[in-house]
């Protein structure tokens, strides 16, 4: 299939001078990189047409401090913003809430309002800049906020670039921070890509995400599995909803880990494109190509830093990186050597984002599409995970579906099993672990600057919260929030009705608690 391509204006030669094809193919009648399934890649010519986004993930303190580093990283080559939130904004408190004290924008930034949205993004172009946020069991009220601040700045939403991570089944698998029991929660996710998929072509509602999952000690098929699962199942509610899969399925996108076994990372890239171009075109029946092409975001991996020597945390994020590169990503993020002690510091991220840079610009592997293609190695891992893939996938059905599944305990197990055999294998040395099992440095001392949140950051957002409460109209306020109860109450699309409330000064805690009296809570019951 001729298509007219785009090509950035670079020299792909290599440095010795060498001419290179857009890809390498042992015979005239292989899968090409852009090809049906897209195990290659999605694009013939890959990183030839645009570099990957560079989209540094970032959040502590007050939304005014984000917003400094923000554009500090923009100032610095970054190329798209990747928000993260502090933990009462992930679990849905008010930064004045009892169970708020002591991590206001510690593990990330505060976001409570519209207010807060307002001042995160002052003076930055969000017609211009791709805004990932990376919020799951609230997400479709971060979600209401960013609408809202579009609109208040007369921003038509259907020129939004961004991603909303939005996944909240590996919440229950993995990362534990949801608020609503499985099925309501499940509803919340597809109100966003309904309303995404009418309203806000060019954004990705969701993005499935594998992360986490590996973070908590899965292995690579078990991430791969799970994730694509996970993605499966939203496509499933969709159509229960009268969506219609080419109306949405091109705009669900993908987040995996890249941990350090260089060359099963590729591998599982590799699978993952080849597993969902199938599915999509066999048992969904997709016929709009961008449908069967998975998109996915990369971040390398944090649980392979390490305290100790933290120095080698660039290298490991740097080997992370091009396995991530190699693999054929949308979109990277690169840990910060600091991580493993604190939130990044300016000149901790500023090294990882120049190891994108370097990698992008100096090292040759975007002049290639898939070059580790045809590898015999490279093919049998590949191969193997798709198998362990589809294997889970059936272990899954027989189970009853994901949230049955969630509930039996099923994936938590698995991933538990997973990182108990991991760490015995780093208990023993069987697995060397540089300066944790082997290579250790007696007497240590630590000379890296460390990021200190300041606890005027807790003082500072509860002030905000009594001034909004103060100025607001709480008569308007009050007659929305009965909308929104009525609309939880009747299954509609949520969507609307939390711009409104947003529009009107409600708070993140209000609205979550509006929804709990409608939705209930949910609590694993089960023992692992």
């Amino acid at each position: 299939m001729n298509r007219k391509k785009n090509t950035r204006k670079y020299n792909f030669d290599t440095i010795s001078g060498n001419k290179l094809k857009e890809y390498y193919s042992s015979q005239d009648n292989d899968i090409n990189p852009g090809e049906f399934p897209y195990t290659r890649g999605i694009h013939s010519n890959m990183y030839r047409g645009k570099i990957w986004t560079m989209r540094q993930f970032s959040g502590f303190s007050t939304p005014e401090e984000t917003n400094k580093r923000y554009k500090y990283l923009l100032k610095n080559g970054q190329t798209g913003l990747s928000v993260a939130y502090d933990m009462p904004t992930l679990m849905g408190y008010d930064p004045d809430h009892e169970l708020s004290v002591g991590e206001v924008g510690v593990c990330g930034v505060n976001v409570s309002s519209l207010e807060d949205m307002e001042t995160l993004f002052k003076g930055i172009d969000l017609e211009k800049i791709s805004i990932s946020q990376t919020i799951n069991g609230p997400a479709i009220i971060l979600f209401a906020f960013y609408v809202a601040l579009a609109k208040k700045n007369k921003i038509d939403i259907s020129k939004l670039r961004g991603t909303l991570q939005n996944d909240v089944l590996k919440e229950y698998m993995a990362q534990k921070e949801w608020i609503f029991p499985p099925s309501p929660s499940v509803k919340l996710v597809v109100d966003v890509i309904e309303f995404c998929s009418k309203n806000m072509p060019l954004y990705n509602p969701v993005s499935i995400s594998g992360y986490h999952i590996r973070e908590a000690g899965s292995t690579a098929a078990q991430e791969l599995a799970f994730t694509l699962n996970n993605g499966f199942t939203y496509i499933d509610e969709c159509l229960k909803r009268g969506l219609k899969i080419d109306d949405f399925a091109h705009r669900l996108s993908f987040f995996f880990n890249s941990h350090i076994d260089f060359f099963e990372e590729i591998g599982k890239y590799r699978a993952a494109r080849r597993i969902w171009a199938n599915k999509l075109k066999n048992q969904y029946k997709a016929r709009n190509e961008n449908s069967l092409k998975l998109k996915f975001h990369t971040q390398t991996a944090g649980c392979s830093l390490t305290a100790q020597q933290p120095e080698n945390n660039i290298v490991r994020t740097a080997y992370e990186a091009m396995a991530a590169v190699l693999g054929g990503t949308n979109s990277l993020h690169t840990n910060s050597l600091d991580e493993s002690l604190a939130l990044p510091s300016e000149k901790a991220v500023k090294i990882a984002l120049r190891t994108q840079q370097v990698l992008a610009y100096e090292t040759g592997v975007a002049s290639v599409a898939d070059p580790l293609g045809g590898s015999w190695y490279i093919e049998d891992i590949t191969n193997r995970i798709e198998k362990e893939a589809n294997k889970y996938f059936e272990i899954i059905k027989k189970l009853g579906g994901t949230i049955n599944a969630i509930e039996e305990g099923y994936f938590q197990k698995e991933i538990a099993d997973a990182a108990s055999i991991y760490q015995e294998s780093i208990d023993t040395k069987d697995r060397i672990i540089v300066g944790i099992n082997d290579f250790i440095e007696k007497n240590e001392k630590l000379d890296i600057e460390i990021l200190k949140i300041s606890k005027k950051a807790q003082k500072i957002q509860e002030k905000k919260i009594e001034i909004l409460k103060k100025n607001r109209n709480t008569k308007n306020l009050n007659i929305k929030m009965k909308k929104l109860k009525n609309a939880c109450e009747n299954n509609l699309n949520l969507v609307p009705y939390l711009v409104l409330v947003a529009e009107e000064g409600a708070t993140i805690g209000e609205i979550v608690e509006v929804m709990k009296n409608v939705y209930g809570e949910w609590e694993e019951s089960f023992g692992i």
